[in-house]
């Protein structure tokens, strides 16, 4: 089974144009997208690259974030579009 994790997300329409998606717990995780819709899909590759990071730093990274769907219902919030 895949590692799981819970991470809030902050969304940002940019007045240029297009989303920019942050977490208040991991400042690294930064991604964007033109569209809502893309910036959210690209995410799970900034999740990636965060974990790499922490790994090649030795940074420990932060353990109420990882879930074990085994031992606990998994609840979360999720950005739906409808067009």
């Amino acid at each position: 089974m895949a590692d799981i994790f819970k991470v809030p997300l902050v969304v940002t329409a940019q007045p240029e144009g297009g989303y920019t998606v942050t977490s208040p717990v991991l400042p690294e995780l930064v991604t964007e997208g033109d569209t809502l819709e893309e910036a959210v899909s690209h995410v799970q590759d900034a999740l990636a690259a965060v974990l790499e990071l922490y790994t090649d730093l030795g940074k420990p990274f932060p353990p109420n974030l990882q879930i074990d769907p085994l031992s606990t219902p998994l609840q979360f919030e999720g950005v739906i579009t409808r067009s």
